[in-house]
């Protein structure tokens, strides 16, 4: 089973929250995960902000930014090339997306998951109005 996740979604694999169990077990279950180019400067972004808010001791975020840059050697991932851009444009023009979240759902169009995997709800009804079978990990 080939499983897309967002950011959303891959950073549940690091930070316990809500969502996280089933974030592992579908991630258990994958033969491969796929994540778009833009996963891992959101999710440093999303750590990053942790430790400004004193939520994350700075070791614990090298820690965990190691584990994610380790774990994102077995993971595929997708870049943007100029078909996706296009998806991007069209994602766009008739969802009410922010551009970080259309570049996710044009990454998985073009990857073809089995399920597409996330915690932002506009984006998962983007997903699926594509044609993307999505899981809701919020």
């Amino acid at each position: 089973m080939k499983v897309f996740l967002d950011t959303s979604a891959f950073a549940k694999r690091y930070v316990a929250e809500q969502g996280t169990d089933k974030v592992m077990a579908l991630c258990q279950q994958a033969d491969s995960l796929v994540v778009s180019v833009m996963c891992l400067p959101e999710l440093i972004s999303t750590l990053s902000r942790l430790v400004r808010e004193k939520k994350l001791s700075k070791a614990d975020y090298r820690e965990l930014k190691g584990d994610t840059v380790a774990d994102l050697a077995d993971v595929d991932i997708c870049q943007i090339t100029s078909g996706i851009m296009d998806s991007i444009i069209l994602l766009l023009e008739s969802h009410p997306l922010r551009a970080m979240d259309a570049i996710h759902v044009a990454c998985a169009l073009a990857v073809d998951p089995d399920t597409f995997v996330s915690a932002d709800h506009r984006q998962l009804l983007a997903a699926q109005k594509a044609g993307l079978k999505i899981v809701d990990v919020s």
